[in-house]
């Protein structure tokens, strides 16, 4: 009789377990606004890839949500990183591709395969300002490594799916920090080791070292690489491309004068998303170029300034809808040495992601060079309004649910994506 009792009872455990394995067969990531962390929510959606387990991303549905398949593990993780999710049956899984397929609705399902590697182009002394990008991945417990011009010019790109490049000038002007920062021992560190970067791969000047830094990652993203930047290495970098064999630095950069006939002699044909633009020529004024739309013509405080995310087809513009996924379309804005972009100096066939209308200026912008992609994004902290240097870093544990910083995170996971045929 105990024998029986005892079997029957492991009967009914079993059935239990078979039950509730049947039912718990995906693990949804919400990531509308009932989500409790959406930065670390893209970290599982990294970890699971990591762990080779594809994940669904939904794209346009419920903020851009995450579907897999259930596993403990996952389960164990997401409350662990203190991720909201919701187990759902195979049945609820069926019910949201179908309500995605659907013709009049404007979603889809991407499939990510497989964590891309990422690699973060900075310098690895201590730098007095901070980097969203580092931060977020940090937070978000993404792995990636800093490279520098020794990687590149050593071709080590290939080895990476994502490259961000950080807070950086690529003109050799040392961001134009010298009117206010020059006799700071940050700014002559970073001076002596960028000099002698330059000499040991063979330059006279740090501008030429920089040139063909950027001729490098052209080529990378060309050949198929993925390429995020923000603040001011959006611009320099394009105006590097542009000066190809042009001195646009003056003496106290490079120890001689600028050419007085630069401007003309800029190649537009050579860069990525702008065209047109006018160099700053003053050495002492914070600015490269007119592509910034930066103060005093941008005239709005903090408490009005916000951009606007556009809306794309899901089914037929998969990338920026990618780029764009978020749990809110009113995004507010943050300053940067580069803070946005004039739309007459970015070239047509270049996406405009993001954009404040009133001020007409574009925040946030996406393009295709070859093979590969390219996305620009304008300011320097989503968080902080107008970073100073020297500034403690933002800390996120304020701000899981940053939408601003969401964009950032909508890139790293867009090398892992491929398009899912959904079932009949």
């Amino acid at each position: 009789m105990v024998k029986l009792s005892r079997l029957v009872l492991m009967l009914c455990i079993s059935l239990i377990i078979g039950m509730h394995t049947s039912e718990a067969a995906y693990v949804l990531i919400p990531m509308d606004n009932s989500q409790s962390n959406h930065l670390k929510a893209y970290g599982i959606a990294y970890w699971t890839l990591q762990n080779e387990v594809e994940i669904d991303w939904l794209l346009n549905y419920r903020g851009g949500s995450f579907m897999v398949k259930y596993l403990q593990k996952i389960e164990n993780e997401l409350i662990i990183r203190g991720v909201a999710f919701t187990v759902i049956s195979d049945a609820q899984y069926n019910q949201i591709l179908n309500e995605i397929s659907s013709p009049s609705s404007n979603t889809d399902v991407m499939k990510l395969e497989k964590a891309p590697r990422i690699a973060v182009y900075s310098p690895k002394s201590n730098q007095p300002w901070d980097d969203a990008v580092t931060l977020v991945l940090t937070y978000a417990e993404i792995p990636y490594d800093v490279i520098f011009d020794d990687e590149v010019m050593y071709d080590e790109l290939l080895k990476y799916d994502w490259l961000h490049l950080h807070h950086e000038d690529f003109t050799g002007q040392y961001g134009k920090f010298y009117r206010n920062y020059r006799n700071f021992p940050w700014y002559i560190q970073q001076q002596q080791e960028f000099e002698a970067s330059a000499r040991k791969h063979g330059f006279q000047k740090v501008s030429q070292l920089k040139l063909a830094i950027v001729k490098k990652i052209k080529l990378y993203v060309i050949g198929g690489g993925f390429l995020f930047a923000m603040c001011s290495a959006t611009d320099t970098f394009d105006i590097a491309l542009s000066a190809d064999g042009v001195d646009i630095c003056e003496y106290m950069y490079d120890g001689d004068p600028a050419d007085p006939a630069a401007q003309k002699k800029l190649v537009y044909d050579n860069t990525l998303a702008f065209q047109d633009f006018k160099l700053v020529r003053d050495p002492l004024e914070y600015e490269f170029s007119n592509i910034d739309q930066n103060a005093p013509e941008r005239n709005i405080i903090a408490e009005n300034d916000f951009f606007t995310l556009f809306e794309f087809s899901a089914k037929w513009d998969p990338i920026p809808t990618m780029l764009t996924q978020n749990h809110e379309k009113i995004v507010k804005g943050f300053m940067g040495q580069t803070t946005a972009y004039k739309k007459s100096l970015i070239k047509p066939e270049v996406v405009i992601m993001g954009e404040n209308k009133d001020l007409n200026e574009a925040k946030y912008l996406h393009g295709i060079q070859g093979k590969g992609f390219f996305t620009f994004y304008g300011g320097h902290d989503p968080e902080d309004y107008q970073h100073i240097v020297g500034e403690a870093p933002t800390d996120l544990n304020l701000h899981p649910n940053s939408p601003g910083y969401r964009l950032i995170l909508n890139n790293i996971l867009f090398p892992a994506a491929k398009k899912k045929k959904q079932k009949t």
